[in-house]
């Protein structure tokens, strides 16, 4: 049986960013969440591309200031494309990689104080499960 069986709380902490920040890392954007994040600009896909991506193994990532590893759409700890943000990013904490193991989840928890969180929702196996990212995000 899964090891979240009962379920796991999270909150995010709205200005926390920790996610979106000090480890390098890809957010793989699929054809369609460029298209709307080319439209959320007012861009040209081709500005978006070359401006705010980069090719990586097989996808395409965003960009990250490679000073901090900040994301390039994170400014003052808020994201500019948090309407448009890409599935990735919608499925946090919901990560193939932080739901592997019990120890997973507690390592996870360094990084992001929302995870089991006092405040926090508490998110069936069947949410959990719906919002699991396909995502390999090693």
């Amino acid at each position: 049986m899964v090891w979240y069986k009962d379920g796991l709380r999270f909150k995010c902490l709205n200005n926390c960013s920790n996610c979106c920040t000090g480890a390098p890392g890809f957010v793989y954007l699929t054809d369609g969440e460029i298209e709307n994040i080319s439209n959320f600009f007012k861009i040209s896909k081709k500005s978006f591309l070359t401006k705010y991506t980069r090719q990586v193994r097989n996808g395409i990532s965003l960009k990250e200031n490679y000073k901090n590893f900040d994301c390039c759409f994170l400014k003052d700890k808020k994201c500019l494309i948090y309407t448009q943000r890409p599935k990735q990013c919608k499925t946090f904490p919901w990560w193939k990689n932080n739901l592997k193991t019990t120890q997973a989840w507690q390592n996870s928890k360094k990084d992001c104080p929302g995870l089991d969180h006092v405040d926090g929702k508490l998110y069936s196996f069947q949410e959990i499960q719906k919002n699991l990212s396909d995502e390999d995000l090693l």
